[in-house]
């Protein structure tokens, strides 16, 4: 059973709206007497992603959809909030659309283990950016990644794009042809030669446009092109060199449950980790299935989770 179907004791708001802020959408639901009555997605409000504009326009349509102007509390998982300026420039992003709200704001990492259905082990983030965060049955909590694309994110759908980027151009500096990787990539940039990237990934692209492009590794790969594989081998091996990270530090070992639409949608990133795990004899290694928002309920309601 689901965290989003399952029924257990609320003891929290009446009115509820979760938000998942991620790099590539922003996923909001509304609960009332603990069932989710409405259910709605719109563009990224992550602003590392996207302007503060940009991000504060996606918020007002969202939360005004969802009736947020007479909710009781508003519950947020968000990417990049890893300070107290952070979730407060956050808040006030919201503040206006649910004027009698009280805003809880937490690191997206945190709906993972809860829409899992459990309270205690390691989430993994492999999205448009990655991130790993733990915590214990005493509360203890560590984190490792979640710095951003420009300073790691190392196992996501950006850095999967940006390395295709870099492997493109490095074959072209060595004069040698173009590969099925190189070729694909071209192709859904619309491009003819290797060097026009070079422009394209500076001018005019965003971080989700290169996320984009990371199903084009994993296609290549499936088609057999080596390098391809090489480079999901190398982004399975970076997401569970964080974890043991995690997992070294609070002393258990697991469950681990990987995330994000690249964790949760790409069989060939999912065996890469959780073999590289393995290796290390970490073997509890779950999927999330449930859409991460849903774990909201239980982290703000303190509904009693079920057992996976």
């Amino acid at each position: 059973m689901s965290p989003a179907s399952s029924q257990g004791h609320l003891r929290g708001p009446r009115s509820l709206i979760g938000l998942d802020i991620g790099g590539s959408k922003t996923h909001g639901i509304r609960i009332i007497d603990g069932r989710i009555v409405d259910d709605r997605t719109t563009g990224s409000a992550n602003v590392q992603n996207v302007s503060t504009q940009t991000a504060a326009v996606n918020l007002a349509n969202l939360l005004n959809a969802l009736g947020a102007n007479d909710t009781d509390h508003v519950y947020v998982g968000a990417g990049g909030v890893d300070t107290a300026e952070d979730m407060d420039e956050l808040r006030r992003l919201i503040a206006p659309h649910a004027p009698k709200s009280t805003v809880t704001i937490v690191h997206d990492t945190r709906l993972i283990l809860a829409a899992a259905g459990v309270r205690t082990g390691i989430a993994v983030i492999a999205g448009t950016g990655s991130a790993v965060w733990g915590v214990t049955a005493d509360g203890a909590e560590e984190r490792a990644g979640g710095w951003g694309y420009l300073l790691g994110d190392e196992g996501s759908g950006y850095w999967l794009g940006r390395v295709a980027v870099r492997q493109s151009l490095h074959r072209a500096n060595l004069g040698l042809p173009a590969d099925d990787l190189t070729t694909a990539l071209l192709d859904a940039c619309g491009l003819r030669y290797p060097e026009e990237l070079i422009r394209l990934f500076h001018n005019g692209t965003d971080r989700t446009y290169w996320a984009d492009k990371s199903r084009l590794v994993f296609e290549c790969a499936d088609r057999g092109h080596a390098a391809s594989r090489d480079i999901i081998q190398q982004a399975g091996k970076s997401l569970a060199e964080q974890t043991l990270q995690v997992a070294k530090r609070l002393m258990i070992q697991g469950p681990v449950v990987l995330g994000g639409g690249l964790g949760r949608n790409q069989p060939a990133l999912q065996e890469a980790f959780t073999t590289h795990l393995a290796g290390q004899g970490i073997t509890d290694v779950r999927m999330l299935s449930a859409e991460p928002v849903y774990g909201v309920r239980y982290l703000a309601e303190g509904a009693t989770v079920p057992a996976p």
